[in-house]
């Protein structure tokens, strides 16, 4: 009994299961059929609605990198913050400093340099340190050769030629070769003629910028170069250096003929001319030579009616420099030069020596017309004039001559009315 009822419940059982098969059977095969009725709308409509998510999605991947990349950035250039020391001071770390010059790269900014001296400013430091040189008189560039010290190194491998001979630059036109190139572009300049530099006051000009500087302190009368030992001014400084010598009173240069000495080799060979009769520099308008080419420009100047140097106190001008220095001493009243014998001062040392031969009582210049005597060269020329009828002062209001200059300027006050002299 018991087993036919435990069969009949399995029956039950496996019935229900399969009643629920079928029913689950006949589910599916209904969402199937439904699928396939509907499936073009289900697909479009999957479509639409997962583009979207797609979409919203990237951009949010795109801005979670942004916002990592702009974190990086902000880390990478963020400015470490100083920190202090044990006695409260504030202290720049060095990664502060590698941050500062990375950024000044960066950003395009340029480092400036500037000299706490002059104020000037560099925006390269090794051009700095050059230029900083000038003021600590620092020169770390020394000839292995003869010891001499320059500040920069190109400067050395210039000198460097001196002792090597080496001359690269040459010229086109006739062959001649220098040690530097600016040398040579003043030295094209004979052969084409330009002379670039050109003096506002009297129009005159100069192929180098060195000889119009020098010109343009005739006009100003500046004399920048001042001896440290007597305060005598020069307008050049080759002039100073010459100078100085005199003071150190070395004269290493004597005449084989008369045993004169002199300071500079250049003022013996100027001196042996004397000697050697020899005049090469011809004025080509009266024919006078001259035993150097400066003498010879000077005197050109009498032609030419160039009178360069100005007078800082009235507006008398003069050919020549010392004659300038002469009448400024009529203006100072300077008279440098005393006798020894009775201390009478004048301004002009010939007139010094002039006066010395009273003392003496010589008279070494004779006249070879008539045996006249006298004390200085200059009073025997003026006297020859007698006898030649040589008159070489004239007067630009007449034409009358004279041949004294001192006659000629009492003669040309009858015309200007000119009365010096008062009671």
């Amino acid at each position: 009994m018991e087993f036919e009822e435990e069969l009949c419940r399995i029956k039950d059982e496996n019935k229900e299961e399969q009643i629920g098969e079928e029913e689950e059977e006949e589910e599916e095969a209904s969402t199937r059929n439904y699928y396939r009725r509907n499936y073009r709308h289900t697909i479009v409509k999957m479509e639409f609605e997962e583009e979207p998510c797609r979409i919203k999605a990237e951009e949010t991947e795109e801005q979670i990198d942004l916002n990592q990349v702009n974190e990086d950035k902000q880390h990478q250039f963020q400015k470490p913050n100083h920190f202090t020391n044990g006695d409260g001071n504030t202290v720049v770390s060095q990664t502060e400093k590698s941050f500062t010059q990375n950024q000044t790269g960066k950003s395009g900014v340029m480092e400036s340099f500037i000299c706490s001296e002059c104020g000037k400013s560099f925006t390269q430091k090794e051009h700095f340190n050059d230029h900083m040189r000038i003021h600590t008189e620092e020169k770390p560039f020394v000839c292995t050769q003869c010891g001499k010290s320059f500040i920069h190194k190109g400067h050395l491998n210039v000198h460097m030629r001196i002792h090597t001979g080496e001359k690269p630059f040459t010229c086109s036109e006739c062959g001649k070769s220098f040690t530097q190139k600016k040398n040579l572009n003043m030295h094209v300049r004979i052969h084409t003629g330009e002379k670039p530099f050109t003096c506002s006051q009297c129009g005159k000009r100069f192929i180098q910028k060195e000889n119009f500087n020098n010109h343009m302190r005739i006009h100003t009368g500046e004399k920048p170069f001042m001896c440290s030992q007597c305060g005598k001014s020069f307008t050049h400084k080759s002039s100073l250096k010459d100078h100085l010598r005199s003071h150190a009173g070395v004269r290493s240069f004597s005449c084989d003929q008369c045993e004169k000495t002199f300071v500079f080799l250049s003022n013996l060979r100027r001196h042996l001319l004397i000697h050697a009769a020899v005049k090469p520099h011809m004025c080509s308008d009266c024919g006078k030579t001259f035993t150097t080419l400066d003498i010879l420009k000077i005197h050109q100047r009498i032609h030419t009616g160039e009178k360069p140097y100005k007078c800082s106190h009235c507006e008398k001008r003069f050919a020549r420099s010392e004659s300038l220095k002469v009448h400024e001493r009529v203006h100072t009243g300077e008279k440098p030069h005393q006798c020894s014998s009775c201390g009478t001062s004048f301004s002009l040392l010939s007139s010094l020596k002039a006066h010395q031969i009273i003392h003496t009582g010589l008279r070494p210049y004779v006249c070879s017309d008539c045996g006249k005597t006298f004390s200085s060269s200059g009073d025997l020329k003026t006297h020859q004039r007698i006898h030649t009828g040589e008159k070489p002062y004239k007067c630009s209001h007449c034409g009358k001559s004279f041949s004294q200059l001192g006659n000629m300027k009492k003669h040309e006050r009858v015309h200007t009315g000119e009365k010096p002299h008062q009671c």
